[in-house]
């Protein structure tokens, strides 16, 4: 147990931030620190998939540029769905996006492609910023 809490918190780099308060509460944590945490204890079972839901909505910039990075380096070993309304950090860290309206799919394609000549009127109109 003790070399799988070791390697996740490592995968999720937070080892070295932690490794001597690894009794303490979580709660006494940064919400970057917290955030990756959660990331840690997702991967300790080796999920096929991870599914993040807003997982930068209430971080710093500096937090969210860790998170970032961090899913950056584990999309090599695993699948990410991640939710965010940041079309930023979506361009950013996605290959593929797809853009919901009203609980409706209505554009998926290779992020590249969808931000820079969308196909749907309304995937155009939220990314200039006409609506949303």
């Amino acid at each position: 147990m003790d070399e799988i809490v070791e390697q996740s918190l490592r995968q999720a780099v937070l080892w070295d931030e932690i490794k001597d308060f690894l009794k303490r509460s979580a709660f006494s944590l940064s919400g970057g620190q917290q955030q990756r945490l959660c990331i840690a204890r997702a991967i300790a079972v080796q999920p096929d998939i991870l599914l993040m839901d807003e997982a930068t909505s209430a971080l710093d910039p500096i937090s969210t540029l860790k998170i970032e990075e961090l899913v950056q380096q584990l999309k090599d070993r695993y699948t990410i769905v991640m939710v965010t309304h940041n079309m930023h950090q979506a361009a950013r860290i996605s290959d593929r996006t797809v853009f919901f309206l009203n609980g409706e799919i209505v554009e998926a394609d290779d992020t590249q492609k969808l931000f820079s000549t969308p196909q749907d009127a309304r995937t155009e109109d939220y990314i200039s910023g006409r609506f949303g």
